[in-house]
């Protein structure tokens, strides 16, 4: 299925990204490692909750460049202290990608009982909020008289 956005590109202006943001979804048969939730908090806050069972904050790596979040996990080669009969809890390495919206910002992170949590914030610079344009209006004292126009003739 192919999108046309050009009727939007004739009335919007600066949403040349849209076209990248699409190209970089992911396709369904990626990987679902680790699971996943994203919660909206309140309008400007959200939460990315991870499911990192058996990985430390030492093996995970979060870092943000151009509008993209990236979680990456490596688990430290441990060897158990017994034979290991049955691994149900996967370790292995993972990288996740999250698209960020134009100011979003990373605001904190926390890892507790196998859940890393990623707190996110909108931050509108404050050139960019909404402000009021005061419209200013011409004295009447600015239009010139008969008395004035008179005057410049003489001269």
């Amino acid at each position: 299925m192919t999108l046309d956005f050009s009727p939007l590109f004739r009335s919007a202006i600066g949403f040349d990204r849209m076209q990248q943001l699409l190209d970089a979804v992911p396709d369904a048969s990626a990987t679902s490692y680790p699971p996943y939730n994203i919660e909206k908090r309140s309008a400007e806050d959200y939460r990315l909750t991870m499911a990192v069972a058996g990985f430390r904050a030492e093996d995970i790596e979060m870092t943000v460049k151009e509008n993209t979040l990236v979680i990456t996990g490596k688990v430290t080669s441990e060897v158990p202290k017994g034979e290991v009969l049955y691994r149900g809890i996967a370790a292995r390495a993972f990288e996740r990608r999250f698209a960020l919206a134009d100011h979003m910002v990373v605001d904190g992170a926390s890892l507790e009982n196998g859940l890393l949590h990623v707190a996110l914030k909108r931050v509108i610079p404050e050139a960019l909020k909404p402000r009021r344009i005061t419209i200013e209006t011409a004295t009447p004292s600015a239009a010139p008289t008969i008395e004035q126009d008179s005057a410049k003739l003489a001269a």
